[in-house]
């Protein structure tokens, strides 16, 4: 008869505990003492502990321990993991929207410590902060005045409507009455600030007749919202910038997407400086969509507009840290952008590096093809806009090993199977990427 060896206990019955290397002989291993610079002391002896209970249970051999301790342990400091986004969305919201360009991440790392963010080293004394990636912002936009910076989109327009509008009254279109994301709403956001709305038009049909029967003494300025995620088509109406212009009262408008330029790709898609030249006293924009650079808010307009924004006490609550306007600077004046890079990869080539990869690993018995896709800019951008790209198809179960994987890859389930899109994908990761998959064999079965 088959005899059980008991729990904590060797082959010959000894008592595994006995077995089980000390806390401080464990920490001594060349590959935790790393760690510890790494991760922290106690992150690492907590790791060793919980190593040692396995083996307590009997779930590992004691000489496994130091083993199973570096195993445990995460691969950085932080919570956050970098995942690689196939899910053919280029600024997906759930991902922390654009990338950063290595030459933006390089200019985080070199803000880290300290920066003369806010001190003139010619004279020692203090200086406006931020002063240089405010003057990179205000050169990618000629006909902007001003500028300044604030910690998201919807910030922005809390700023300039606090600022500007607190007791008074905004005009808006009520097709532009939109939900920004995650259930906030623009006419609670705006409300929250002391502004009253005065809605005008219909939701297909508003004229520049109805802003101009609405604005009045208690006008503080007309609002233009650029709908985000959704298109009306069909018998519709919506007055240009143009048209508003001679009314009076300041014009503001939030394009969302942050293009500071006309995008040859997304002629629909409004941006800073067409919105200014047409007659814009303002224009808000978010720094982590089309721009692709780190989450900001952009605010561009006549001067003394900006002037009361960033002199107003809200102004200091909302400000954005030397990290953001390091990586914002270096977005603004470094190389193309991943976001841009995406935005301009030729369907022609995505489809080679499909057909490459998929060939790559069906030599490894994979169940991949290559196949066309349909990617989106995301985050608000271009709307019903679909971008020509190239997908590698697998089995449906992929999916989640893939996401949760050593490399967490996030790709799209479609007609039963999971797509990995490429047109996010930099071509440089596509080792971790087939890599990834290959992984999944081994790891998941169906």
């Amino acid at each position: 008869m088959e005899q059980r060896v008991a729990p904590g206990a060797t082959d010959d019955g000894t008592d595994v505990r006995r077995h089980i290397p000390r806390t401080d002989a464990v920490l001594r291993d060349p590959r935790l003492l790393r760690a510890a610079d790494r991760l922290g002391a106690e992150r690492v002896k907590s790791a060793v502990h919980r190593a040692q209970q396995r083996a307590r249970e009997g779930a590992v051999p004691p000489e496994a321990v130091a083993d199973t301790a570096v195993a445990l342990l995460p691969g950085s400091a932080g919570g956050l993991r970098p995942v690689l986004n196939a899910t053919g969305v280029v600024l997906h919201t759930n991902l922390g929207r654009a990338p950063l360009s290595a030459a933006a991440r390089q200019a985080v790392a070199d803000a880290a410590g300290p920066t003369d963010v806010e001190l003139d080293l010619n004279t020692g004394v203090r200086a406006r902060r931020g002063r240089t990636a405010l003057a990179a912002l205000r050169a990618a936009v000629p006909a902007a005045d001003a500028v300044h910076v604030v910690n998201n989109g919807a910030a922005a327009l809390v700023l300039a409507a606090t600022a500007l509008a607190a007791g008074r009254e905004i005009v808006v279109g009520r097709g532009e009455m939109v939900e920004i994301g995650d259930g906030f709403r623009l006419p609670d956001l705006l409300v929250s600030t002391g502004a009253r709305l005065r809605e005008v038009g219909t939701t297909n049909r508003t004229t520049a007749a109805d802003y101009a029967d609405a604005v009045g003494p208690d006008t503080a300025f007309v609002l233009k919202v650029h709908p985000s995620n959704f298109r009306i088509t069909g018998f519709t109406r919506a007055a240009h910038i143009t048209e508003l212009a001679d009314l009076g009262v300041p014009v503001v408008v939030d394009i969302g997407s942050g293009l500071l330029t006309r995008h040859p790709l997304l002629p629909e898609e409004p941006d800073a400086h067409s919105q200014l030249t047409a007659g814009a006293a303002l224009v808000t924009a978010s720094g982590d969509k089309l721009l692709g650079g780190p989450q900001c808010g952009l605010l561009l307009g006549r001067e003394d507009l900006i002037r009361a924004l960033s002199r107003h006490p809200l102004a200091r609550a909302l400000r954005v840290d030397k990290l953001t306007l390091a990586a914002l600077e270096a977005t603004l004046n470094g190389p193309a952008t991943p976001t841009a890079e995406a935005l301009a990869a030729e369907p022609a080539e995505l489809n080679r590096r499909a057909e490459r990869l998929a060939a790559l690993l069906r030599a490894d018995g994979v169940d991949v093809r290559a196949v066309p896709s349909g990617a989106t800019v995301g985050g608000g951008g271009a709307p019903g806009v679909i971008l020509p790209s190239a997908a590698l198809s697998l089995p449906e179960h992929y999916a989640a090993a893939l996401r949760t994987g050593p490399v967490p890859v996030a790709g799209r389930l479609e007609a039963g199977r999971c797509l990995l899109d490429l047109r996010a994908v930099p071509e440089e990761d596509d080792g971790r990427l087939t890599d990834a998959v290959r992984s999944v064999e081994g790891r998941w079965a169906p």
